[in-house]
C-alpha cells in the first residue's frame, strides 16, 4: 500500500520469519552462536526459548538458510501429537517413505536414513517448534532418539524451540535425563533501546530503501520501544501501522504522535497511551 510512496520494493515489517530480514542484535547473535556450537559440536540436544514474537523461528530459519548445503533438516511445527505421530512427521519431512507406520518400522527406517547420511558426512537435524506444547512422555521418547549414534558421535541433532514454559518444563525431575543432555538452555533476549533505530533502518534497507527518504525521530523510536519492550513482532506490527498513517498524512518523518496513534489502533479503544506505558482508561 505505502511501498511506492517510501521508495520501497516490498513491505519492510512483514510477519513471516523471512531470514533476509533477520537483524542480528546481540541476543540474536548469541542464539546463532549457540545453535552453531550445538549442531556442529554434535551435542545431540539444544533448547532455545524466548518470549512470543522475539524471533526464535527467524533465527532458526536464518541458520538453516546459511548452512543449508551441509544440513539435512526436518521441521516439525505440529506439537500437539503423540510420539508415533511425531515420528511420522519427522520421517515425512526427511522424505523417508514407510509402508508400515508402526513405531518399530519407523524407528528402523529413521536409523537407516541417519546411517546413510553419516556415511556421506551430512548433518541430519530435527527442529521442533512450539516445543512447550509437547507432552513429557513425548519429550522422554525424543531423548531416546539421541541414542542413535556411532562410537564417535550422535547421528542426529535435535533442537527444541519454544516459549519460556519449555525451560520450566525441562527443570522437572521426570525430565532430568533429557535436561542433562542439553548443554544449557538459551533464553533469547529482546532488543535493547539503542538497537531500535538500527533494527528499523536494517529492515527498511532490506526492503529496498536506499535514499534515506523515511526517518524516525528519536522520540518516535523511544515510543516504539516503550510499546514493544524490544519484541520484534510487536515492533513490526506497530511500524507497519505507523507507515500506513504516515502515507495517509503524506509525511516521510515519523514522529512520536504517529506512533502513539498507531499504539491506540493496536491496543483498542479501551486503552490509552501515555507516559511510556499503556494503561486502562477509567471512566471520565
Amino acid at each position: 500500500m505505502y511501498e511506492a510512496y517510501y521508495d520501497l520494493k516490498e513491505p519492510p515489517f512483514g510477519s513471516t520469519p523471512d531470514p533476509r530480514f533477520l537483524y542480528r542484535s546481540h541476543g540474536h547473535r548469541e542464539a546463532l552462536a549457540y545453535i552453531a556450537y550445538g549442531l556442529f559440536g554434535k551435542k545431540g540436544f539444544l533448547a532455545l526459548t524466548g518470549e512470543v514474537g522475539i524471533g526464535k523461528t527467524t533465527v532458526i530459519r536464518a541458520f538453516v538458510h546459511t548452512f543449508d548445503p551441509c544440513l539435512e533438516v526436518a521441521f516439525v511445527l505440529n506439537t500437539n501429537v503423540n510420539f508415533e505421530e511425531m515420528l511420522y512427521l519427522i520421517l515425512q519431512d526427511f522424505g523417508i517413505e514407510v509402508e508400515d507406520a508402526s513405531k518399530v518400522k519407523m524407528l528402523s527406517a529413521l536409523n537407516s536414513f541417519l546411517i546413510e547420511k553419516f556415511a556421506f558426512h551430512q548433518n541430519p537435524v530435527i527442529i521442533i517448534d512450539e516445543a512447550q506444547n509437547l507432552a513429557p512422555e513425548v519429550l522422554e521418547e525424543l531423548r531416546l532418539l539421541s541414542n542413535l549414534e556411532t562410537d564417535q558421535q550422535k547421528l542426529v541433532q535435535i533442537v527444541l524451540v519454544g516459549q519460556q514454559e519449555l525451560g520450566e518444563m525441562l527443570t522437572h525431575r521426570s525430565l532430568r535425563q533429557l535436561r542433562q543432555r542439553i548443554p544449557g538452555v538459551l533464553e533469547m533476549r529482546s532488543l535493547q533501546p539503542r538497537e531500535i533505530n538500527e533494527y528499523i533502518d536494517f529492515r527498511l534497507r532490506t526492503a529496498g530503501m536506499s535514499n534515506g527518504r523515511l526517518t524516525f525521530t528519536p522520540d518516535a523510536q523511544r515510543a516504539i520501544y516503550e510499546f514493544s519492550e524490544g519484541i520484534p513482532r510487536l515492533i513490526n506490527q506497530l511500524c507497519d501501522r505507523v507507515l500506513i498513517r504516515g502515507y495517509l498524512q503524506k509525511t516521510t518523518t515519523i514522529r512520536r504522535e504517529l506512533v502513539e496513534a498507531g499504539v491506540m489502533e493496536l491496543s483498542g479503544p479501551s486503552q490509552r497511551w501515555g507516559d511510556g506505558e499503556i494503561r486502562e482508561v477509567s471512566g471520565e
